[in-house]
């Protein structure tokens, strides 16, 4: 090795010490960022998580709560209570396909919506703009009493253009979920809608222009062109629907009247209500809780696997 060439390799190696800080540095950058944010989720999410597990592992009672009894620890009691009744899976059963139509519907409608703003003038754009986030911001219990006002079987409005009579759409199973299912889309597609409406906006003209001049339909543009380029937004959009259609409370307990007939439209979340609060039992109610977290927390886990598996950056 020559004298140079010892130079050039000693001042490359220097060159890269000296750029080692730097870049652990860079590593850490973002989270520094990101500390005070995570600080703040680790109080308001960590603390009551914890405290959820805790509580689903005692004996936790009305009679411990005024301490009448002492609390005492029953392991996993709880969950081998709730895994023993045959009416958690049912209710299960029926929130794993209730909330599945509700996601399907809500991205099918927003989705569908946001290519109709991309298609219409302004003022047409701006009055839909405005009834969607109207919709958006109608608290849900607000919302679910105009829904069941609209049906109702005396007086709604929706019976008497359809000419059914006093069909009550509350007292058969299917339909009570097909109301609810519509109330909740109702009140969720805005989200969609705007969500990729943005992302839309933000896909070069000529891209979709040379789509069109291909001969490329609505549709073909939409599967082969806008969906894989919106697919990160996507993602975002469909995590957030899973969990608010999978955790759907007030809906349901509003337009059923607590869960329906026997309880015929029970979701987990007003099984949990109703072991927790209404019977006192509120270790069984944190099970169910903390089985409604492991669920969502496992969904979400694969979807986003998956994606990573067709090597998509999220």
């Amino acid at each position: 090795m020559t004298t140079q060439e010892a130079v050039a390799q000693s001042v490359t190696v220097a060159k890269a010490v000296a750029t080692l800080p730097g870049r652990r540095r860079a590593r850490w950058t973002p989270w520094l960022y990101l500390a005070p944010a995570l600080v703040v989720l680790g109080a308001l999410l960590v603390y009551p998580i914890y405290q959820l597990g805790l509580i689903s592992l005692l004996k936790y009672t009305q009679a411990q709560v005024s301490g009448g009894e002492p609390t005492a620890f029953e392991g996993f009691g709880n969950y081998t209570t709730l895994f023993a009744d045959d009416q958690f899976w049912q209710v299960l059963t029926a929130t794993l396909v209730f909330a599945a139509a509700c996601v399907l519907s809500t991205l099918a409608v927003g989705c569908a919506l946001a290519v109709l703003l991309t298609r219409v003038r302004a003022l047409p754009r701006l009055a839909l703009m405005l009834a969607a986030l109207g919709a958006w911001a109608t608290p849900a219990v607000t919302g679910s009493t105009v829904w069941l006002f609209l049906f109702d079987p005396d007086f709604g409005p929706v019976n008497r253009v359809l000419g059914i009579g006093d069909h009550s759409w509350t007292y058969g199973r299917y339909s009570a979920f097909a109301l609810v299912l519509l109330e909740v889309v109702w009140c969720s597609f805005p989200f969609v809608m705007v969500t990729v409406y943005a992302g839309i906006r933000a896909v070069p003209s000529e891209v979709l222009e040379a789509a069109a001049l291909d001969g490329a339909s609505q549709w073909r543009i939409w599967r082969s062109v806008l969906a894989p380029l919106l697919r990160p937004i996507l993602v975002v959009v469909t995590i957030q629907s899973v969990i608010w259609d999978f955790k759907v409370f007030t809906q349901i307990y509003v337009m059923t009247n607590g869960g329906g007939i026997a309880g015929q439209n029970l979701v987990l979340n007003v099984y949990a209500y109703q072991k927790a609060f209404a019977s006192s039992q509120y270790g069984l109610g944190s099970a169910i809780g903390v089985v409604m977290l492991l669920i969502l927390l496992a969904v979400t886990l694969v979807y986003l696997r998956l994606l990573r598996r067709q090597g998509e950056e999220l």
